[in-house]
């Protein structure tokens, strides 16, 4: 049996593949699906200090490759996790890791503050990313001072694995993951959604309440792959790829592009077994080369 087993900072995960957050709830709701402990990780609902209604609807649109969601990072907030959601699934056999959100520095700080005391988190993954808020969110994340001051202020209080969640729609993405790997990134993890907008062509509207939206699917995975090899090539630390990972040959060729990890996310709401069959995949497609390890397929790209 090939080993799976990746590393990012400290933190070993039993194989690569992840779930992205927003699109696999707390895990709970797959439970009657799969068994999550299966999986290297979930990654949770985006977490804020305050509860949020996020946006209004309509706030989904359907593409022709993929989805526009401008959800607005609807959640309970950071107490709600901790007093009703961490006790029932801290028992997970995987990696619990906690999406954290915020309007302005502080925010990240008095969340990030509270979710030390949980034991069974040992990582947060910092979004600074996010297209579907008015503030906060990819505002942070569109430049390189702004995302190195977010990552600087959450090390000061994070003693675990940090994973900073980067933004596509910026210029240069390699130079802002470069920019959270000096401020103590653990690991970058990429691509969050692309702004983008529908339009209802009898009604002359959009779609959505917001007008714009964050795309994902299959139609970003080209664009997420060439970004994936970019920030690979320019940064040492680990980078964990995601954008319309479908199967196990997407996840493939995510690592081959430099990614020592996956994140599943519009998958999961087509298929809720995608994550798990991509695992096995993943086996697989190591049995069928002949390598013993997955680290072997791991920015393997023209080897």
């Amino acid at each position: 049996m090939a080993n799976l087993k990746v590393n990012i900072g400290n933190l070993e995960f039993k194989n690569p593949v992840l779930t992205a957050s927003g699109t696999f709830g707390f895990g709970l709701e797959f439970d009657d699906f799969i068994d999550v402990s299966a999986l290297g990780g979930i990654i949770v609902k985006g977490t804020t200090a305050l509860p949020r209604e996020g946006n209004p609807y309509p706030r989904m649109a359907e593409t022709s490759s993929g989805m526009i969601n401008a959800v607005g990072l609807q959640n309970k907030g950071v107490e709600h996790f901790i007093d009703i959601i961490y006790p029932l699934i801290k028992g997970y056999n995987t990696h619990v890791i906690v999406n954290v959100n915020g309007s302005t520095i502080e925010d990240y700080i008095a969340v990030t503050e509270k979710l030390v005391a949980l034991e069974k988190i040992p990582a947060i993954e910092l979004n600074i990313s996010c297209p579907n808020v008015k503030e906060g969110g990819m505002a942070f994340g569109t430049s390189c001072a702004s995302s190195s001051a977010v990552t600087a202020a959450i090390r000061k209080v994070w003693p675990r694995t940090l994973i900073v969640k980067l933004s596509p729609n910026v210029t240069s993405i390699a130079e802002i993951a470069k920019s959270v790997e000096a401020e103590g990134a653990d690991a970058v993890s990429l691509v969050n959604t692309f702004l983008s907008m529908a339009i209802n062509a009898e009604t002359r509207r959009p779609v959505l309440s917001t007008i714009t939206g964050g795309l994902s699917g299959p139609c970003i995975k080209p664009i997420a792959l060439r970004m994936v090899w970019q920030v690979a090539q320019a940064v040492k630390i680990p980078v964990i790829g995601l954008g319309g990972i479908m199967d196990a040959t997407d996840a493939i060729e995510f690592l081959l592009a430099g990614a020592t990890a996956v994140q599943v996310g519009t998958a999961n709401f087509i298929d809720p077994t995608t994550a798990v069959r991509i695992v096995e995949g993943i086996e697989e497609y190591l049995m069928r080369h002949n390598m013993e390890d997955v680290g072997q397929v791991i920015g393997g790209l023209g080897k």
